[in-house]
């Protein structure tokens, strides 16, 4: 399991969430390029890099910092945030991003995406799905920053991705994200039950390295963790090598 340390961007200000709420945010003194070089020390080969400003406006604010970053950094940089169109895409590859995440769009707007997938290669998209878990246990989608539900679950969306191709996804339990208080387990292992073909991204929870390893059973191919690098919750380096 590939593991993601996170960097998610306020103003050029790295920060974490709690539960997706802009108001509950927790700011972090080392700089994204501080950052990214301690994540290279502790062996990491990629890093996520959000650009939060962006996913609330729907539309590139903090782009040309994360291409500065992807240009100075020896890691493989995954974006995400903000973005809403093809030319969006074509400047953060032009950069150097390895590989970038569409969010919202993917959900409002299917035919468009599919589009991205066929051009840009299904190895380079990956498709971030936020959910909230809603009575009787459905995953439903929410997107612009977690600010507007959606009338589809995870399960609507996959299924309309079925004949796209589609390689990559990162499923957030925002309930979880920042919280510290485990990852959503039974969601990661539903997924990977329906769809063992595509390679899942695991973000929200994680709290410890025994989350780590819950993640890796339950058959994540990666994982996205954030608030518990920060608070030396979990030793990087020591996760890396677990996963390895």
């Amino acid at each position: 399991m590939l593991i993601y340390p996170a960097i998610d961007l306020i103003g050029g200000c790295c920060v974490r969430l709690s539960q997706g709420d802009m108001d509950r945010v927790t700011r972090y003194d080392a700089t994204p390029t501080e950052l990214l070089a301690r994540f290279a020390a502790s062996g990491a080969s990629s890093a996520h890099i959000v650009d939060l400003d962006g996913a609330g406006e729907g539309s590139p604010v903090q782009h040309s910092l994360v291409a500065a970053l992807a240009k100075e950094t020896p890691l493989s940089i995954q974006a995400s945030g903000g973005i809403r169109d093809a030319s969006h895409i074509d400047m953060l590859f032009g950069a150097g991003v390895s590989r970038v995440v569409i969010g919202s769009r993917a959900v409002t707007n299917p035919d468009r995406v599919k589009d991205w997938i066929k051009r840009f290669g299904p190895s380079q998209i990956v498709l971030a799905f936020d959910v909230q878990i809603a009575q009787f246990g459905q995953p439903m989608a929410v997107t612009h920053g977690w600010r507007r539900a959606s009338t589809k679950t995870l399960w609507n969306l996959l299924d309309e991705y079925a004949d796209s191709g589609l390689e990559h996804i990162l499923v957030t339990d925002i309930s979880r994200d920042g919280m510290l208080s485990g990852p959503n387990t039974a969601l990661v292992e539903e997924i990977v039950s329906r769809w063992p073909m595509i390679k899942l991204q695991a973000s929200g929870g994680v709290g410890s390295l025994e989350d780590v390893a819950v993640l890796r059973s339950a058959g994540a191919g990666a994982a996205i963790i954030g608030k518990a690098i920060y608070e030396a919750r979990v030793d990087l380096a020591e996760a890396i090598r677990a996963c390895a």
